[in-house]
């Protein structure tokens, strides 16, 4: 049994947004004038007998960064940070680099398989951990041996 990600025609507008804002033309060092700064965080996920773990790589965020969502059986991570300390009136800028990154990763959970009920998330190190519990009748169990009589 696997977890589906389903991330569709939604995140073709942030690629785009990505490459018309933050490609630098002018820049002779970058291959084909494309420098995207993608911030799709990497993702393993892992299935035991007991549960399916989701590790999610996003160093530099903080818990409260994150939004996690169950719905139907479409849970979804994402997040959304921006790291703009203001500005006055008085200041001219000439370039200003705004630092905003967010992502959503969607992921279909199998409603017969995994108890939703007790899934369970932590962010530590730069690494959010999901926990998705199996229902106890689909736990995998080890090999039963019958008598013959």
């Amino acid at each position: 049994m696997t977890l589906l990600e389903r991330n569709g025609r939604p995140d073709i507008a942030p690629i785009i947004w990505d490459i018309f804002f933050n490609t630098d033309i002018f820049n002779g060092n970058s291959q084909n004038f494309v420098n995207t700064g993608n911030t799709m965080p990497a993702v393993n996920i892992k299935e035991t007998a007991e549960s399916f773990l989701v590790e999610m790589a996003a160093p530099g965020m903080e818990k409260k960064d994150f939004k996690i969502q169950l719905e139907g059986a479409d849970l979804t991570i994402s997040s959304e940070k921006r790291n703009d300390p203001g500005e006055t009136a008085w200041e001219h800028y000439n370039k200003k680099e705004f630092s905003y990154q967010s992502f959503y990763r969607t992921f279909h959970l199998p409603k017969e398989v995994v108890n939703a009920d007790k899934i369970q998330a932590k962010y530590e190190n730069g690494l959010l951990r999901l926990e998705i519990p199996k229902r106890d009748e689909v736990k995998q169990r080890p090999p039963r041996f019958i008598q013959i009589q």
